[in-house]
């Protein structure tokens, strides 16, 4: 795992009953590098619950899917909480740090894209989200490895990217109900990409003025 100066900046690690579990996840056998591969296998779950909707259309597979979203963002949060407050860091920790975010990110994004129905080039949008995405964390990861700060600003950066998935799987799913349509996905990866690709460029123009500088 990183250094906690290289962290991404989260106000929920302050909240009681986070520190709380972390606690109890650390006195468990249990490691944060495990904590991190669960954290894909969550990410497959809401993948599988998109690709079924786009055959049925059962409005609860979005439920489904935005639950199994987050589940995949609290495996994000407490696979550092344990590495670090926890004192279970490990040399390797940064390779299962980040490697499970490469591929989660992609299986839901792309999986959402094919699960529109209002459009026909949802699948084509969830690959560019879901390409954009990796684009995102390699801007990151290639300016700190040549000296440049570790940046994890927006718009899109990947707590964002979920967050408004998981609020268009609701509105989605309502949608489903009330008109049959999923307009909402749609949406929410269409702003995923302009954001990604925001990001993209911020993150890049940060490290530049900063090596340059």
């Amino acid at each position: 795992m990183n250094e906690p100066s290289a962290r991404r900046p989260l106000k929920i690690r302050d909240v009681k009953i986070v520190n709380s579990f972390a606690r109890y996840l650390s006195g468990k056998n249990i490691t944060p590098n495990q904590i991190s591969v669960t954290s894909v296998v969550f990410a497959a779950l809401s993948a599988g619950c998109f690709l079924l909707f786009a055959q049925n259309q059962h409005w609860w597979l979005l439920i489904l899917a935005g639950l199994m979203i987050q589940c995949r963002l609290l495996c994000n949060l407490f696979d550092g909480m344990v590495a670090v407050e926890g004192g279970k860091s490990t040399k390797s920790g940064e390779l299962f740090n980040d490697i499970p975010d490469r591929v989660a990110d992609p299986l839901i994004l792309v999986s959402a894209g094919y699960a529109i129905h209002v459009v026909s080039y949802g699948g084509e949008l969830g690959w560019c989200a879901g390409l954009l995405a990796v684009m995102t964390a390699y801007i990151r990861t290639l300016s700190a490895s040549i000296g440049a700060p570790v940046d994890f600003k927006g718009p899109m950066a990947k707590q964002h990217r979920m967050a408004v998935l998981t609020f268009a799987c609701v509105f989605a799913a309502i949608e489903v109900v009330l008109q049959y349509t999923d307009y909402s996905l749609l949406i929410a990866l269409t702003l995923i990409v302009v954001g990604c690709v925001i990001t993209c460029i911020r993150r890049t123009i940060s490290a530049y003025r900063f090596l340059e500088a």
